[in-house]
């Protein structure tokens, strides 16, 4: 599968899905759209606002991203609002360039939806395609689902950071460091 501007097409539950490169004309809707993700879910670092990307913000990383050699910015998009993301982030290091890390977020009403999966094969496409050796990524344990999807692309358990996030419920959790090598 090849990873271009033009993007491919999936349809699931009778929707319509594209997903693409990220293009400057997207920054304004992802800096909604992960200030939303943030609010709806616990699954990631940030708590809704914090770390706050504005539209120019997310500009300079669609460009960056488009340049540079082992990253890779994705969207997925229905009905042409975007409902999700995802991100490679590689380094030009030559001790480290061989890897990039995996994240990826969907709007919470289109969880089910294949979304995750479909940015999640499509990032592994592109990393192989890169010769990229590793693609690694960090989970929090209460996801099980997406620890579950995870392992059906290959991906093995490395490591667990313990205590790592504090939630709303006042107690800390563990990351769960995942990586699929090729």
């Amino acid at each position: 599968m090849k990873v271009n501007t033009e993007g491919m097409q999936f349809q699931n539950k009778n929707e319509t899905f594209y997903i693409r490169t990220a293009k400057e004309k997207d920054a304004q809707s992802l800096s909604a759209l992960r200030l939303q993700i943030d609010g709806e879910t616990e699954n990631l670092d940030r708590e809704k606002g914090e770390g706050y990307l504005d539209e120019q913000a997310f500009i300079k990383v669609i460009m960056r991203d488009a340049y540079a050699k082992n990253n890779l910015f994705l969207v997925a998009e229905s009905k042409g609002r975007l409902v999700g993301f995802s991100r490679c982030e590689g380094s030009d290091l030559k001790r480290i360039s061989h890897k990039a890390e995996f994240g990826v977020c969907v709007l919470k009403d289109y969880w089910g939806y294949g979304i995750g999966s479909m940015l999640l094969k499509t990032s592994i496409n592109w990393a192989e395609g890169k010769g990229l050796k590793k693609l690694s990524l960090h989970v929090l344990e209460l996801n099980q689902n997406a620890i579950s999807l995870y392992k059906k692309h290959g991906f093995e358990i490395e490591g667990i950071l313990k205590n790592d996030k504090l939630l709303a419920d006042g107690c800390y959790y563990n990351t769960i460091v995942m990586a699929r090598h090729t």
